[in-house]
């Protein structure tokens, strides 16, 4: 079904003429154990790899990577409570901005980007709706949603919760790492004192719990695609869990959809761009993450970035990497979140000529493994 829909949004995002749309080109894709990966593939400005490790019962994370003659679309979508809203973010985001680019005659700018996630959640939240008196629970459901898209020569990245987007830029014979995208999660100082100015006259806007601090002492983004609970009033009432009920009325929405977005022109420099869910920015910082991309082969570096991440995480727990690979799903959360990592290799002699005329990619991380 997935396919069809694709093919289908392709004619717009393509046009009529375009050559048949390629999943998995040039590279090769396949599955190590809780591991997915998708080693290196070509997008019309360079190259790609993928790669997403799996630590919940059920996968919570999506991704996927589209290209085609205005540029290049990436999104990795983090959820949380479940996997059902990563999953229609993956199936719907990316055709609203497809549809909002059209009617902008394929301009793309950072209003673009935000009706299209305004659109997303417009869908989810009526979904809600739709399923309340049959599976409430729904409305508990979240997930942080990060987007870049290669316009042209400019970057534009766009964030809601603790993803990140960072950057590798050249100077002289090294890299220095570059984040890009900012992150809503209440542990920063900013995300706190942003609530208690939206929230002046509520005291429990950001509680301390479990050594970490929440909104509403419950979720540790204070953006999101779902988390219905937390925006309308109406669904923040029996039948969801009694966890997820406030004891006293507040001023909704207190979570927030609205992206965070930048431009950023793009520079000779600026190498490479690393996409990657909370998982792996846990485990390792923005400068060992790009010094890992910038000494390693393309080939396979998404999946090298996750390899580090878990030998970190399994240093932590004072345990051998072997030893954490044999961890089955569900109980491997408790020694690492899901990890998606996409890198995007920027060629810039393709993008200072405006040159679209490269491979069309498809390609979205296995649903479930």
């Amino acid at each position: 079904m997935f396919k069809k829909l694709m093919n289908c949004c392709s004619v717009c995002w393509f046009g009529h003429d375009h050559k048949e749309t390629v999943v998995g080109v040039n590279g090769d894709h396949g599955k190590d154990g809780l591991l997915w990966f998708h080693d290196i593939g070509k997008h019309v400005y360079g190259e790609y790899s993928m790669a997403v490790i799996q630590a919940n019962q059920v996968l919570e994370d999506q991704s996927q990577v589209e290209s085609g003659p205005f540029g290049t679309f990436v999104g990795v979508y983090d959820g949380h409570g479940g996997p059902d809203v990563a999953r229609y973010v993956c199936d719907h985001l990316f055709r609203h901005f497809q549809a909002n680019s059209t009617e902008s005659h394929g301009i793309v700018t950072p209003e673009t980007i935000k009706r299209a996630f305004l659109e997303t959640e417009n869908g989810f939240t009526s979904l809600v709706s739709q399923m309340w008196n049959t599976r409430p629970s729904i409305a508990t459901v979240g997930s942080c949603c990060l987007v870049g898209v290669v316009y042209h020569q400019t970057l534009f990245v766009a964030n809601l919760g603790d993803s990140r987007a960072v950057l590798g830029r050249r100077i002289g014979a090294g890299v220095t790492a570059i984040q890009l995208s900012k992150e809503h999660n209440a542990n920063l100082d900013s995300v706190r004192r942003e609530l208690r100015d939206l929230h002046p006259h509520d005291p429990h806007i950001v509680v301390m719990k479990h050594g970490v601090w929440r909104v509403k002492g419950i979720i540790q983004v204070s953006k999101s695609i779902g988390d219905v609970y937390m925006k309308h009033a109406r669904y923040n009432k029996e039948p969801i869990a009694e966890k997820f009920r406030l004891p006293e009325q507040t001023v909704m929405p207190i979570l927030s959809a609205t992206p965070s977005v930048i431009s950023h022109p793009l520079q000779p420099g600026d190498s490479f761009l690393i996409f990657a869910s909370d998982g792996l920015w846990e485990h390792l910082s923005n400068e060992e993450a790009v010094d890992i991309v910038h000494n390693s082969p393309r080939a396979g570096i998404a999946k090298r970035l996750v390899k580090a991440a878990l030998h970190e995480a399994a240093k932590k727990r004072e345990m051998r990497y072997s030893d954490l690979r044999k961890i089955d799903k569900r109980v491997r959360r408790h020694f690492h979140d899901d990890i998606t990592v996409i890198v995007l290799y920027l060629n810039h002699d393709l993008i200072s000529k405006g040159s679209t005329d490269g491979p069309r990619v498809s390609l979205r991380s296995a649903l479930e493994h």
